[in-house]
C-alpha cells in the first residue's frame, strides 16, 4: 500500500520502486516507528479523531505487530516502500478500517524525524554504556601495574618517563570526553518533532508537550520548517562516533607497536590475535588493525551525510533518506569496535621490565636534569644547553645515564652537582611532577581514584 497516490493516474515504475525503496535498511526503525505511532494514536484521541475504543484497538494491534516483528518471517515477501508503509499495512490487516485514521495530521517527514531521534536516543545510551565498560577495563589494567615506568613519546622519539597508569589515564580522558559528546548528541536529538507536519505545522491542535512527555522527550522542536530540513542531530551522533573511533584508532596504533617484537612491552591474548596461513610463528594484532581500519569507515559515514546535506534547499528533500545507511553503519562499527577494544584491554599482559629498560637506557631524564639546574639557580636556557651537551657527550661515548658517576658529572659541568646524579634514574625525576595532571606517583594515584569515582557517576 502507499501513503499517497490520489493525485496520480498510474503508479510508480518498477525500476523507480526498486531505486527508491528503503525497507531493507530502515526496517531497523520498526520499534521506534511503533512506539511513536502508539503515542500519536493517544494524541489523536485527545483531539477527538479517535475514540477511546479505536485508540485501544490500534495500540493493541501495534503491540502485536511489535511482538511479531522479531520473527524472520515477518518481512518475508514484503514489497513495501519503507518501514512506515509496512507498519501501516500490518496495522490495517489487524485493526481494519480504523487504521486509515492513524496518519491524520501527521506527515511522513516528521514521522521519520521522530523515529530516527528515538533510535538515536537509545543508541547514544548504548554507546555510553560501552564506553564506560572500556574505561573500566583501562582502569583495571592501570591498577594491575601501578608502578610500571614507560617512556612517553613525542615525534615517536623517547621524550620523558611516565607511569603506565598515567598513560592509560590519557585514553580514559579521551573516552570520557566521548561519553560527554554522546550525551550532548542525545540531548540534541531528544526533542519531539511531531506536530510539525510536512513543513508548516499540523492543522490539528495537538498538545505537543503531552506527546513529548508520553515519549520521554525533554521538550519540543521550535520550528516546523527546521524539523523538516534538519539532520543536525544525526550529524552530531556521527561526529561523536568519528571522534571516538579516532581515539580507538590511536590506541590501536600504540598497541600494535608496543606488542611488536621491536618493542615487546606487552602481549595480546590469543583470543584477540590471529596467525598466518604461511608463517607458523606469527601472532598478529588483527583485532587492533581492524579497529584502526574501521575508523575510516565511520569517518566516511560522517562525510557522506555532510555532503548529502550541504546543498539541499529548504525543507525536506528525498536525498535525506540517505541518512539512514551511514547512521546505522557508524553505529554498528562503533559498537563493535568498543566491544573489541574492551576485549583487547582485558587480554593485555604487560612486560614492565621492557619499557622500564627502554626508559633507563635512553635520555628521558634530560628534562629532569635541566629543571634541577633551573631550580638550583641556573637560567633555564643555560641549563638546557648544559644538559644538551651532556647528552651529546654521552651519545658520542656510548654512555647510558646509569654509566655516569657523580664525580664524572661534576667534571663535565660544575653546575651538575653530585646530588643531581639521582635524577639519572627515571623514577626519581617523576617524583618532581606532582602537579595535578602530572605523572608524579601521588598525582597519578589521586587521578586514578578520581577516575574511578567519575566512572561510578557515569554508570549511575
Amino acid at each position: 500500500m502507499k501513503l499517497w497516490g490520489g493525485r496520480f493516474e498510474s503508479g510508480p515504475s518498477e525500476v523507480f520502486e526498486r531505486f527508491s525503496g528503503s525497507l531493507d535498511f530502515d526496517r531497523r526503525l520498526i520499534d521506534a516507528d511503533i512506539r511513536g505511532s502508539q503515542a500519536f494514536a493517544r494524541a489523536l484521541e485527545r483531539v477527538g479523531i479517535l475514540t477511546s475504543e479505536e485508540r485501544a484497538q490500534i495500540v493493541t494491534a501495534f503491540d502485536q505487530i511489535l511482538e511479531e516483528s522479531s520473527a524472520r518471517s515477518f518481512y518475508a515477501g514484503a514489497t513495501d516502500e519503507d518501514v512506515h508503509t509496512l507498519v501501516i499495512r500490518k496495522l490495517k490487516e489487524r485493526a481494519g478500517a480504523v487504521a486509515d485514521k492513524i496518519h491524520t495530521g501527521r506527515s511522513r517527514n516528521e514521522q521519520v524525524s521522530l523515529d530516527t531521534r528515538l533510535w538515536l536516543r537509545d543508541e547514544c545510551d548504548r554507546v555510553r554504556g560501552l564506553l564506560c565498560a572500556l574505561m573500566g577495563a583501562l582502569l583495571k589494567l592501570a591498577g594491575a601495574y601501578p608502578y610500571a615506568v614507560i617512556p612517553g613519546y613525542t615525534h615517536m622519539r623517547r621524550a620523558q618517563a611516565v607511569l603506565w597508569p598515567h598513560y592509560l589515564l590519557a585514553y580514559f580522558e579521551m573516552l570520557a570526553r566521548d561519553w560527554e559528546r554522546f550525551g550532548e548528541a542525545r540531548r540534541r536529538a531528544n526533542l519531539l518533532p511531531l506536530g510539525s507536519g510536512a513543513l508548516a505545522g499540523s492543522g490539528f491542535p495537538f498538545d505537543r508537550a503531552a506527546i513529548a512527555t508520553d515519549l520521554g522527550f525533554e521538550g519540543i522542536t521550535a520550528n516546523s520548517m527546521d524539523v523538516s530540513a534538519d539532520r543536525d542531530f544525526a550529524l552530531d551522533f556521527l561526529f561523536a562516533a568519528s571522534v571516538t573511533m579516532l581515539h580507538l584508532s590511536r590506541l590501536a596504533e600504540d598497541w600494535i607497536l608496543y606488542s611488536s617484537e621491536e618493542f615487546g612491552w606487552m602481549e595480546l591474548g590469543d583470543g584477540v590475535t590471529s596467525g598466518s596461513s604461511l608463517m607458523p610463528q606469527k601472532k598478529n594484532p588483527d583485532s587492533l588493525e581492524l579497529i584502526r581500519g574501521k575508523s575510516g569507515r565511520v569517518m566516511g559515514c560522517l562525510t557522506s551525510l555532510m555532503v548529502t546535506m550541504k546543498g539541499l534547499p529548504m525543507t525536506y528533500n528525498r536525498d535525506m533518506q540517505e541518512d539512514k545507511v551511514p547512521l546505522f553503519e557508524a553505529g554498528d562499527q562503533l559498537s563493535g569496535s568498543l566491544e573489541m577494544a574492551r576485549a583487547v584491554v582485558e587480554s593485555v599482559k604487560l612486560h614492565p621490565e621492557r619499557p622500564a629498560s627502554a626508559a633507563e637506557e635512553s635520555w628521558v631524564v634530560a628534562t629532569d636534569l635541566a629543571e634541577a639546574l633551573a631550580r638550583a639557580g641556573t637560567p633555564f636556557h643555560q641549563a638546557h644547553q648544559i644538559v644538551g651537551r651532556f647528552v651529546l657527550e654521552s651519545v658520542r661515548g656510548g654512555k647510558k645515564p646509569a654509566d655516569w658517576t657523580p664525580e664524572e658529572m661534576r667534571q663535565f659541568a660544575p653546575e651538575l652537582t653530585g646530588d643531581m646524579a639521582v635524577l639519572l634514574d627515571p623514577r626519581r625525576g617523576m617524583q618532581s611532577r606532582e602537579v595535578p595532571g602530572g605523572t608524579g606517583p601521588e598525582a597519578v594515584a589521586s587521578a586514578l581514584a578520581a577516575a574511578k569515582e567519575r566512572l561510578e557517576r557515569m554508570t549511575l
